[in-house]
């Protein structure tokens, strides 16, 4: 049985809102159960979580989430280790999500390139965008590194200057 847990983070993005899974499978080594995150999301997220009645407000579960977070946003980390929840999207929403798992820190890539990735030529591009658009996990999973063709911005569930903000953390683009 899982129950759904959650907590609040302060970042450079504003207020992140986790939210995750805490499975029946026992304590971690800090003696927490586990927890798989299943959402990331900021104010004003076009589609981001919104805390249900029977959540239950859980800070110590997120811990390690958190402390990843913060040293990413210090520039102490280039990747996230941390357990993610699975079932979430489609089976092509995953391929599209795997893709965005495998750019490098620091690195962009184009819509298209994504949509190579996936197997999604031509008008494939427009379907892997609102996979990408439909990403719960984000900073987690970055599809912030997912610019247009001609190198513009565009496209980010969080806004614009948030894409932005984290490219210019990683000194990608932006």
């Amino acid at each position: 049985m899982t129950t759904t847990v959650y907590t609040r983070v302060e970042s450079p993005l504003g207020e992140l809102l986790l939210v995750g899974e805490m499975v029946a499978d026992g304590p971690d080594a800090a003696g927490v159960a586990g927890v798989r995150l299943c959402s990331l999301s900021m104010p004003g997220q076009k589609g981001g979580a919104v805390v249900q009645d029977g959540w239950r407000h859980a800070p110590e579960a997120f811990a390690e989430v958190a402390r990843q977070l913060e040293a990413y946003f210090a520039g102490r980390s280039t990747r996230f280790d941390v357990p993610l929840a699975e079932g979430a999207g489609t089976e092509f929403q995953r391929r599209v999500w795997a893709a965005l798992e495998s750019i490098p820190y620091g690195s962009t890539v184009s819509y298209g390139e994504v949509s190579a990735r996936v197997g999604a030529s031509g008008a494939g591009v427009r379907a892997v965008g609102t996979a990408i658009g439909r990403n719960p996990l984000l900073v987690v999973r970055p599809c912030h590194r997912v610019i247009g063709a001609d190198g513009a911005l565009r496209g980010y569930a969080g806004g614009l200057e948030r894409k932005k903000l984290l490219l210019g953390i990683e000194g990608g683009a932006g």
